[in-house]
């Protein structure tokens, strides 16, 4: 979360998930002057994981400050379901404490995934 590039919002949030092997993958938000093309800090966890040889979410963690939880945007929850499992746990924090624990069914019900092309 200290690492984004948050100029315009000034609201950092950072993302780590447990991937199946047992290795874990960080990401931050990266913002830009043309808003639509940043990047959450849930994304770029993702992009790590893959990059890394993994491509299954056990767990995600995604922190953020203020009064209100920070949780995954709609986009980002659609992307967490790409490599998820119904059952995958959503860990919403602050900078120093755990606020709340979902899981994906939780976070997106009846949602699209894979599996849905089959």
């Amino acid at each position: 979360m200290k690492l984004a590039y948050a100029p315009y919002s000034n609201f950092q949030v950072g993302a780590a998930i447990l991937s199946e092997s047992g290795r874990i993958y960080c990401g931050c938000n990266v913002e830009n002057a043309a808003y639509p093309v940043g990047c959450c800090a849930e994304a770029s966890a993702i992009s790590a994981m893959i990059m890394g040889g993994d491509t299954r979410i056990v767990a995600i963690a995604v922190a953020g400050i203020g009064n209100a939880l920070c949780t995954p945007c709609g986009g980002c929850r659609q992307r967490i379901r790409e490599f998820a499992t119904d059952s995958t746990v959503i860990l919403i924090s602050d900078n120093q404490t755990l606020r709340h624990t979902a899981t994906l069914t939780e976070l997106l019900p009846l949602s699209f995934g894979p599996d849905n092309l089959s």
